[in-house]
């Protein structure tokens, strides 16, 4: 994969320690992709509609534009996608009041997930593509389900 003008013109602006740095480096290409480990019955509701947004206490670091979804136990598989409209970061009760009407959760357990936070984060799901046939996390990426997240460098195998 190229370098974009962008991604070159960052890196010239690197202090020496940051240019170094692997992980940072502009030959590796950033993440536009990750895996979300989902429960089930918020990853249906993704795909049937119910749920546009998608709550996090931690967000990414990265500008992520599509989410591959890894349904977690029972199912442990890749169902589908969806790209990212934007995030919602703000305090809890008023992230509520920005999505209440597409969250696909009830208040009280939205409140639960939040309990301890100040501030959370909200996922605006775009278009939504679940996959023909579910695939093995495992086999398909070569990583373990992630607790929360992680980062993908690349697009799904399946565009």
């Amino acid at each position: 994969m190229g370098l974009s003008a962008t991604s070159t013109a960052r890196h010239g602006a690197l202090s020496p320690s940051r240019k170094n740095n692997s992980a940072r480096s502009s030959i590796s290409p950033k993440p536009t992709h990750a895996i979300l480990s989902i429960k089930p019955v918020y990853a249906e509701a993704i795909f049937d509609g119910r749920k546009r947004f998608e709550f996090r206490r931690n967000i990414f670091r990265e500008n992520i534009s599509v989410v591959i979804v890894y349904m977690s136990s029972p199912v442990m598989k890749v169902v589908g996608e969806f790209s990212v409209e934007c995030i919602i970061t703000d305090d809890v009760e008023a992230l509520w009041c920005q999505t209440e009407a597409h969250a696909g959760i009830e208040r009280d357990a939205f409140m639960d997930y939040f309990t301890g936070r100040d501030v959370g984060h909200a996922i605006k799901i775009g278009n939504v593509k679940r996959y023909d046939q579910p695939r093995n996390l495992q086999e398909a990426y070569g990583v373990r389900p992630p607790q929360s997240f992680l980062y993908l460098k690349g697009s799904s195998p399946w565009d």
